[in-house]
């Protein structure tokens, strides 16, 4: 396995694959791989000849100083993990040779970033644009994989490659949970003990709404959902919302809608202590 630490030994190690025939597949990552991130190079795997990993803490993401202080960066474990996983190369590069001296551009992400993450997060999308824009012009896959648990940034990613005609497919891929439901991230490390067992209030409260959406009323989803995350006194409820699949608008009345998988989906951001976690799921899933 090869480690390349600039975009311009990326794109040679690239073009070099694509002249000899070969698909690339990508799979983005900020580090502290687990057995979520395998599962998408597992899918990258089965579609491609040739697999990147790139493992970069994007600074430009970050909302808050302390968070990207904070972001766990295991690199040697990481690397360790993909070449287990038979990835053939690891894109690792630095801030400083992802933004050089007089970087200035920034990709805007579009109506798609004004909603759910993007009022809590502002400059966040943009930020994950902007580094995506050029992990793809590094690799220069023809498939990158992303996990469906932030649908919100796989819808504007998705977007991004069709609008700009990367001439990328970017295949979303469903979330890997714990035997318990949550949904597997790199920031449950930071959870303590207790608050990892509180924050199996998200995914049973994810339940609770998709149980109440059969009568097809959203403020009895809301309210379902609402109910769990309030009964666990340490979780702190950021949002929780019923938006619709494709446009990610929020939705005020289910009854006008096909009741199928596909269509609506629910989403919300709780906090436990200083850890902030996400997660969604198809409404009609069941």
């Amino acid at each position: 396995m090869q480690i390349f630490s600039t975009p311009a030994e990326m794109q040679a190690w690239s073009d070099a694959r694509r002249t000899a025939g070969q698909r690339i597949g990508l799979v983005p990552t900020m580090g502290a791989l687990h057995s979520g991130h395998l599962a998408l190079i597992d899918d990258a795997l089965t579609r491609t000849d040739q697999v990147v990993v790139s493992i970069f803490v994007n600074p430009l993401q970050f909302n808050e100083a302390a968070d990207f202080d904070g972001y766990p960066r295991p690199i040697d474990d990481d690397v360790a993990a993909c070449e287990r996983a038979g990835v053939t190369a690891v894109f690792a590069p630095t801030a400083a040779a992802m933004y050089p001296a007089g970087f200035q551009t920034r990709v805007v992400p579009g109506p798609l970033g004004d909603v759910m993450e993007g009022p809590h997060r502002p400059g966040h999308f943009e930020g994950v644009v902007t580094v995506v824009a050029k992990l793809f012009g590094a690799v220069r896959p023809h498939v990158a994989v992303f996990g469906q648990k932030d649908y919100q940034q796989l819808r504007i990613i998705t977007q991004l490659a069709a609008d700009l005609e990367f001439g990328i497919e970017v295949v979303g891929h469903p979330i890997v949970r714990d035997l318990d439901g949550l949904a597997r991230s790199s920031r449950n490390v930071r959870l303590t003990e207790a608050e990892r067992s509180a924050a199996v209030a998200i995914p049973n409260a994810l339940d609770a709404a998709i149980d109440a959406a059969v009568a097809g009323n959203v403020d009895d989803v809301v309210a379902a959902a609402t109910s769990v995350l309030a009964a666990e006194p340490a979780a702190t409820l950021e949002y929780v919302t019923v938006f619709d699949a494709v446009t990610l608008v929020e939705l005020d009345d289910l009854t006008e809608i096909p009741h199928v998988r596909g269509v609506a989906r629910i989403a919300t951001a709780v906090w436990f202590g200083d850890v902030r976690l996400i997660d969604n799921r198809d409404l009609y899933e069941r």
